[in-house]
């Protein structure tokens, strides 16, 4: 494009100079002509050096010549025809005679050239004649104007740049930009997927490593020793390889759920229940399993209408995962609140925590599938990074909302909207 604004630029200037050439060609040529005609009306003079400065250019496009006799306006036509079709002149003109007793302008007729013969225009410009009417009083003899219209404008048109060559290096640009934009978001995206599928594949391992270890174990013990006289050690072994083996088959579960959820599989079993049943059956879990390690939970339900027709099980399921998160993420005493109100045709339940919060960047993925906030080869915390996934995935199916705000440090809320039951 640097080349090609080059070439257009040097185009435009060669055309300039060119079309300067043929203006100072033009009048050269002009002024030769109209001195021919003036030498017809000085025929008495032998020197024709005597005619000096009886032509003189006025304007870009307007020359005055004088004489010093009495002179018809059409013989004036004829010679002036004469002597531009003698030298090449094809260019539209128009002619005044001055004549210095009435002190008037004489406007003659504007001819144009036409198959190598000249024609009158029949309407006069009235602004032509404006522009010819020059009040030049110093002269005592006769004198005579010849104007050139189209002349002017041909001036115009050569000093106007052409800059259309910026469009279509406009328009290259645009969409480079948009395919560069488009690309970034791609390969950023795949960057975020593949950090996903290492943090998944590391959490899976580790989440599987250890029953796997366990029923390994035991069931190496059970191999090598003898315990047909003490069967409460055989019972409790066998009791730790079944429960570790149902460990193993709830987790591969819970990841076969949420790929049939991905493939709208999911099947709601929508009855009309409350929705602070819910909530108070979760928070007397709560209470009976944080009863050793501490920690509170407070109910500020101030919803009036609460029935809900949606899936009553998916819905709990939900309150529980947001309940076992702000339990997990705490690293001291947890202290939950649960909020709830009527806003319009919805029921808006709060979940404020005091853990550890979400940093700012990591709020826009934590509803991922697999995503965890990364933590490095630190696994205090379980899970394969599904739980909020599920939860934006059944609050969606429900026509519901939900959305997060959190500090670091100082704890995180998540908000849900459900529509009530219109009924």
């Amino acid at each position: 494009m640097r080349n090609t604004i080059s070439i257009e630029r040097s185009k435009l200037e060669l055309q300039r100079y060119q079309d300067s050439l043929n203006v100072v060609q033009f009048n050269e040529r002009a002024h030769l002509a109209l001195t021919k005609v003036s030498e017809t009306f000085h025929n008495r003079i032998n020197d024709p050096s005597d005619l000096y400065g009886f032509v003189q250019q006025k304007s870009e496009n307007a020359f005055q010549v004088q004489i010093n006799d009495n002179i018809h306006p059409l013989y004036l036509e004829e010679l002036i025809k004469r002597e531009f079709y003698a030298i090449g002149i094809k260019d539209p003109f128009q002619y005044a005679i001055y004549d210095c007793y009435g002190d008037s302008l004489i406007v003659g007729n504007t001819l144009l050239y036409v198959s190598d013969s000249y024609y009158v225009q029949t309407d006069n410009d009235a602004e032509q004649k404006k522009i010819l009417n020059f009040e030049e009083k110093e002269f005592d003899g006769h004198y005579f104007i010849v104007f050139f219209p189209t002349k002017l404008e041909k001036l115009t048109d050569i000093r106007t740049p052409d800059t259309s060559y910026w469009l279509p290096f406009l328009a290259v640009i645009g969409f480079i930009l948009l395919f560069f934009g488009y690309a970034l978001t791609i390969i950023f995206r795949q960057k975020r997927l593949s950090e996903v599928k290492t943090d998944f594949i590391n959490n899976m391992t580790h989440e599987l490593k250890t029953p796997i270890s366990t029923i390994g174990l035991s069931s190496e013990t059970l191999l090598r020793e003898d315990f047909s006289k003490d069967p409460e050690r055989l019972q409790r072994y066998a009791g730790i390889i079944y429960k570790e083996n149902k460990r193993l088959e709830n987790q591969v579960e819970r990841v076969l759920n949420i790929a049939k959820m991905d493939k709208e599989q999911i099947k709601l079993n929508q009855t009309i229940f409350d929705l602070h049943d819910l909530v108070q059956e979760a928070a007397d879990i709560f209470e009976f399993n944080q009863t050793e390690t501490g920690g509170s939970i407070t109910l500020d339900l101030q919803a009036i209408n609460t029935l809900l027709k949606a899936d009553e099980v998916h819905i709990g399921n939900v309150i529980h995962n947001l309940l076992d998160n702000a339990i997990k993420y705490c690293d001291k005493e947890p202290n939950i609140i649960i909020r709830t109100k009527n806003l319009g045709n919805f029921v808006q339940i709060m979940f404020e925590d005091n853990g550890i919060g979400i940093k700012k960047e990591n709020l826009k993925m934590i509803f991922d599938k697999f995503y965890r906030v990364s933590t490095g080869n630190i696994h205090n915390v379980k899970g394969f990074g599904l739980g909020l996934h599920y939860v934006k995935l059944i609050i969606d199916v429900h026509g519901g909302k939900i959305s997060v705000k959190s500090q670091l440090g100082q704890g995180t809320t998540f908000t849900i909207f459900l529509p009530i039951n219109k009924a």
